[in-house]
């Protein structure tokens, strides 16, 4: 995948930047979208630029259809063209049963996981050239639905996964790739952000492997849906969730 540029949002923190590092190992030149932190922003471009590739960050809001025109606008400005885009962010923001989640935590998460995931998607079905590629992060959520802790981020991302098929048949017409992929628990900062930063331990039993993803198994997974390897693979979600 040389000479190649990949836009990752969300692409500063956890699964996102272990894409990052992942593909500029590979030479491949980066734009990372991301919401709000600053530090984490500069270290990981520091640490993807290290590795020889060029690397350029947005801070854009997704949830808003400016923040998404915004990244799009900034990212083609700074690079020559797009060949990949990894549709990465989001986040639970609570976990607890519906009947005791608040209302607007409810749709902040549908805006960035759904709504944003959409948006994203529009744009970066319009900017990619032949031989492009979009993947969709959605989650093992999906399809379990997350009983007793965020069946409302569940449900988003189940329509992230009809977005995935949906959209690849009508974006193959223009020779553009859409794949999914679907993180069982990973060893993020996503826990922590959503008041449980213990969760990954707690549920580890609960996988058949006997324990959680590390964000570089899921970057591997990505990489593999961004790569020329699978130039047949359109329209599924491929899950990496340990068996669950």
């Amino acid at each position: 995948m040389a000479e190649r540029t990949v836009l990752i949002t969300g692409g500063t923190r956890g699964i996102g930047r272990a894409l990052a590092l992942r593909l500029a190992a590979d030479g491949i030149d980066l734009v990372l979208g991301y919401a709000h932190d600053e530090g984490a922003a500069s270290q990981t471009q520091a640490e993807v630029e290290a590795l020889g590739v060029r690397c350029a960050t947005v801070r854009a809001d997704l949830s808003t259809e400016t923040g998404v025109d915004e990244l799009f606008d900034r990212a083609l400005a700074a690079v020559p063209r797009l060949d990949g885009v990894v549709s990465n962010a989001g986040g639970t923001f609570h976990i607890g049963p519906l009947v005791d989640t608040p209302v607007d935590v409810i749709q902040r998460v549908l805006d960035l996981n759904l709504r944003a995931a959409i948006l994203v998607a529009r744009r970066a079905v319009g900017a990619l050239p032949e031989g492009g590629v979009l993947v969709n992060v959605s989650s093992g959520a999906a399809t379990t639905g997350s009983p007793g802790e965020y069946v409302h981020y569940a449900a988003a991302k189940a329509g992230v996964d009809a977005l995935t098929k949906g959209l690849a048949i009508e974006a193959a017409a223009h020779g553009v790739r859409v794949v999914g992929v679907a993180p069982g628990t990973t060893e993020t900062d996503v826990h922590a952000d959503a008041g449980d930063p213990g969760r990954p331990a707690r549920v580890a039993s609960r996988h058949p492997m006997g324990r959680v993803a590390h964000p570089e198994e899921i970057a591997e997974v990505i990489a593999f849906a961004l790569s020329p390897a699978a130039s047949y693979v359109a329209g599924t979600t491929i899950r990496a969730t340990g068996g669950a």
